[in-house]
């Protein structure tokens, strides 16, 4: 037997693996640069990070995937992936019936829920207590659908493209409180607004994020597959208490 000829097979064979290897489908994945601390600009290095860049990061590595990541604002992530402009969205987005009529969703990977943040000394306590009052929430968002599905004097409803306007539009009294998730309005309140704003009431509508898909998308399983390989053997965890603090049971 020609011994040559099959180091040289071998030698293909083994070039042909390693390129298969390294040539994973390179996907484009979308976010909102503003909705800290699942995603937010680093300005020391210029790059996104957060606890979705995390957990995105881990499940492209885990489901065999390299991506590109771009910004836009979250208004436009859903419209992107219809269009089949992006590929993937991680941007603390609501699983809704509505959009999974357009759009795949992932397996939950986040609970959450909409708040209310007012200014310190402000005597609002619940929804009913915005009625007739300035509100800023996001625009495209579940909580702006919320606001103007359950107030009655919804006048004073102003959505806004990102998270940190609205967030200076109270702290400047341009507004009389702001109702969105409840896990940005409360890392707000603990970080920059500490001592000048709060969050009051209840949580309000139960809500999961899920990782976004364009219709169709073969990705979904795999996606799924690494998340809940993540949630097993405990990455999961550690990332969210990177981000969050002690993971309640």
């Amino acid at each position: 037997m020609n011994t040559k000829w099959l180091k040289t097979l071998g030698a293909g064979l083994a070039l042909s693996v390693a390129a298969t290897s390294v040539s994973a489908e390179s996907l484009r994945v979308v976010t909102d640069p503003s909705f800290v601390p699942f995603e937010m600009m680093d300005q020391e290095t210029g790059e996104m990070i957060g606890f979705d860049m995390d957990i995105i990061a881990e499940i492209a590595e885990r489901a065999g995937f390299d991506y590109n990541l771009n910004t836009m604002d979250f208004n436009g992530i859903i419209p992107a992936l219809q269009t089949g402009n992006v590929d993937i969205a991680i941007a603390g987005i609501t699983i809704t019936e509505e959009r999974g009529k357009i759009v795949d969703f992932s397996d939950p990977y986040y609970d959450s829920g909409l708040r209310i943040l007012v200014r310190e000394g402000d005597g609002v306590t619940e929804l009913s207590d915005l009625e007739g009052k300035k509100i800023g929430t996001k625009i495209g968002s579940t909580s702006y659908d919320f606001l103007m599905k359950n107030l009655d004097d919804d006048d004073g409803v102003t959505p806004y493209p990102g998270s940190s306007d609205m967030y200076m539009a109270l702290m400047s009294r341009a507004i009389d409180a702001v109702f969105y998730d409840a896990p940005n309005v409360g890392y707000f309140a603990s970080t920059r607004g500490e001592g000048r704003v709060k969050t009051v009431g209840p949580l309000y509508e139960g809500q999961e994020y899920g990782i976004a898909l364009k219709k169709g998308s073969k990705w979904v399983g795999p996606v799924n597959e690494a998340l809940a390989s993540i949630k097993e053997d405990g990455t999961y965890k550690t990332i969210y208490e990177k981000w969050f603090g002690p993971m309640p049971e």
